[in-house]
């Protein structure tokens, strides 16, 4: 599809939704129409008598409810503000060459410009019809900035990019998305987007639970308002899907004019930096916003993540020779508080921390993050584990947890979690082994167990991730799941299992004795998370001994380990 077939098929979709809108509009005055014409008829004296004064007045009182349902719907649908991605907002005085990069580019590509820009913390750039925002952000006077009023979409931008990319990267980029604002400029368009807009926000508007003393009333009473705005949603589905597509195609066919070739090579690095930005969020963010600590400079995180990626990958090889262009970043004025703020509104998305610092919730460097957060979480999940076994002891009255007895009373130590284990090999239920096929079953070992509930019990028992406004009605968590645990719309690490938990926790007890006997510290790697570093090395070869320990009962993997590195396991850690 070319540039002017996109852009006319897009037209006749929105002209499509448009007589959606008006046939609404005509089904909501005919009974109207009709009371009038009745009363007409009876004030001329032309329909009287009874049936037709009954008639009136059932006509009449249809169309009073009509029509006072039509008017709510058609307030609810222009005055309800549309969903907005959280973002933060950039503005001219503090990125003053991007804002001149986006307006060149809208040039060029003989567009209208965008009114703002605001970045986002994830891999991907759209534009954003914000139709109650202003214009242009506060304090921007330039004569020169980006000026189209009100109604132009805003610019977003993955932070990511910024960091990673290249500034020719970065323009090539985005030009297929400001070329979007050329069809989006269109009456046509802009007023169906628009209405399904609306509609949208009315639909969530009904279906969000009350609060207060009237809040049981609040749905029933707009559960009208909720059938109609999702009726007139489905007859517009079809024709606002294929008025996307056809505003796309444009876009992409205009962009073709503007630095094509280069943009086949970016597309490579779009791809990896989403690929790096999972990595650091799943491996290295999530541990810390789990105990009240955010990293406060993720957007450089994430080009050491991709540094550290080419550095092991030969693919690679190449990325690493564009790091000496300009990067994108530069085209901030203070890209050190842009990153900040951008890995706040991180947190607050991914994780459902809250929207501003504090006491518990405070921020973390990446070079502070090795002792505030690698150590305490090895040492947090090692108590973990030893109060799981000081209650196995308990129940069980040996004083050992289960195990053979030789640690008896020596505390917290790696010795007292092997001997447990090594006594008590994990099979699976009703199998012969581990290799059956069904490794990934929850074990029946009692350690295993009590560290799962445990860990359920502390998830349980953490704060609730704070609801993130998007317009009225919408909401970013949902606020229905709750008995199922807080759980985010995105989550970004897989369920773990009982196994996979027995083998994270004792590996952080072999951590910590190893950095408390044989004076290893810890470390970060950027693409998987907490390391152990001996020697100023990262030792990587951990988890084969810890497996077999933890699976099959067999603590020589081990034992030899801890012999090569210098590890007492029978002296006393030191717990959180």
């Amino acid at each position: 599809m070319g540039e002017e077939q996109g852009a006319q098929a897009a037209r006749e979709r929105a002209l499509a939704v448009l007589r959606v809108r008006g046939r609404a509009l005509a089904g909501a005055l005919l009974p109207a129409a009709v009371a009038v014409v009745l009363l007409a008829g009876g004030a001329s004296g032309r329909l009287v008598g009874p049936g037709w004064d009954a008639a009136r007045w059932a006509v009449s009182g249809v169309a009073a409810v009509v029509l006072l349902t039509g008017l709510l719907v058609a307030v609810v649908v222009a005055r309800a503000r549309p969903a907005m991605t959280p973002t933060v907002e950039l503005t001219e005085s503090s990125a003053p060459d991007l804002y001149r990069l986006v307006e060149d580019l809208a040039e060029r590509l003989d567009v209208p410009a965008p009114s703002a820009i605001a970045l986002t913390p994830d891999c991907d750039s759209w534009l954003e019809e914000r139709t109650n925002a202003t214009a242009r952000p506060a304090g921007s006077g330039s004569a020169e900035s980006i000026r189209t009023g009100p109604t132009a979409p805003v610019l977003v931008i993955g932070s990511p990019f910024l960091w990673w990319m290249r500034v020719a990267e970065l323009r090539a980029v985005l030009a297929p998305v400001v070329a979007g604002t050329g069809p989006a400029a269109h009456p046509d368009i802009a007023a169906a987007r628009r209405f399904v807009r609306g509609l949208d926000a009315a639909v969530a508007l009904a279906a969000k639970p009350g609060q207060g003393p009237f809040g049981l009333l609040r749905r029933p009473a707009l559960a009208p308002l909720g059938r109609i705005s999702r009726l007139l949603l489905g007859a517009c589905r079809e024709h606002i899907t294929q008025l996307e597509r056809g505003v796309a195609a444009a876009a992409s066919e205009r962009a073709q004019a503007v630095d094509y070739g280069l943009r086949i090579v970016a597309q490579e690095q779009v791809g990896l930096a989403y690929a790096g930005w999972d990595r650091l969020l799943t491996r290295v963010a999530l541990p810390a916003w789990r105990m009240g600590r955010w990293p406060s400079r993720l957007d450089a995180g994430v080009v050491s993540a991709l540094t550290e990626l080419s550095r092991r990958d030969r693919l690679a090889d190449g990325f690493a020779s564009r790091l000496g262009e300009r990067p994108a970043c530069d085209l901030l004025e203070e890209p050190g508080a842009v990153d900040e703020a951008a890995s706040l509104l991180a947190a607050r998305l991914f994780h459902g921390g809250p929207a501003t610092p504090g006491p518990d919730w405070s921020p973390v460097d990446w070079q502070a993050y090795p002792e505030e957060v690698v150590d305490r979480k090895w040492r947090t999940e090692a108590a973990r584990l030893h109060r799981v076994l000081d209650a196995l002891a308990a129940r069980s009255g040996d004083g050992t947890g289960g195990g053979t007895g030789r640690t008896a009373g020596t505390g917290p130590t790696l010795a007292r979690v092997m001997d447990h284990l090594a006594a008590e090999p994990l099979v699976l239920d009703g199998a012969p082994g581990p290799d059956d096929g069904r490794g990934d079953e929850e074990r029946t070992d009692a350690l295993a167990a009590g560290i799962t509930a445990e860990a359920a019990r502390e998830e349980a028992l953490a704060p609730r991730p704070e609801p993130v406004p998007l317009g009225d009605g919408h909401e970013l968590w949902d606020g229905g799941s709750w008995d199922e645990g807080p759980l985010p719309v995105f989550p970004i690490q897989p369920p773990r299992t009982g196994r996979d938990l027995l083998a994270d926790h004792v590996t952080a007890m072999v951590c910590c004795a190893a950095v408390d006997t044989a004076g290893a510290a810890p470390g970060l790697d950027w693409l998987d998370g907490p390391a152990l570093l001996v020697d100023g090395k990262r030792r990587s070869d951990l988890t084969g001994p810890v497996l077999s320990l933890v699976e099959d009962g067999d603590a020589g993997p081990l034992r030899g380990w801890l012999a090569a590195v210098g590890v007492r396991p029978e002296k006393p850690v030191r717990l959180v």
